[in-house]
């Protein structure tokens, strides 16, 4: 017999760094998820990914208080700002785009480095071949001020 759903929820989560406090512990506690076995698996999964590279996760939960999740690659931004070396900026402390892209640049990066992410990313993309994963990757770039040569 099948297992009730009982729902679905997305979060993201820095790689191999979850844990019970907020905000991963009052989301999973809430819908009655057991929040240190998901802890433990989380971290078990992403522990070959680079350490603190945020990973969107969706959660599907059962009533018999199960669940499984699907973690997905990093978000395109995340992998052009490290492509770009772009410094920490602002008040949490992270990398952030032009104010007014299209009119101001704030970074580059090469053909050959979107062509990287694109690949990384491809299995969570909509394209299906490289060329079209690659103008994905041009579209976040040219939305976020960052110049590609």
């Amino acid at each position: 017999m099948a297992k009730k759903l009982a729902g679905k929820m997305k979060l993201q989560i820095p790689a191999g760094k979850a844990n019970p406090s907020p905000p991963v512990g009052p989301a999973l506690g809430q819908r009655g998820i057991n929040i240190m076995e998901f802890c433990k698996a989380f971290n078990a999964k992403t522990q070959e990914m680079e350490p603190g590279a945020p990973c969107p996760t969706e959660i599907t939960y059962y009533q018999d208080k199960s669940f499984t999740m699907d973690i997905k690659t990093p978000p395109a931004s995340y992998y052009l700002k490290k492509a770009a070396g772009m410094k920490p900026v602002g008040k949490r402390n992270r990398p952030r785009g032009a104010e007014k892209p299209g009119r101001e640049t704030v970074a580059t990066v090469t053909t050959k480095q979107v062509r990287e992410i694109a690949e990384a990313k491809m299995r969570d993309l909509s394209a299906t071949d490289i060329e079209s994963a690659m103008q994905i990757i041009l579209g976040s770039a040219k939305s976020m001020g960052i110049e590609v040569k």
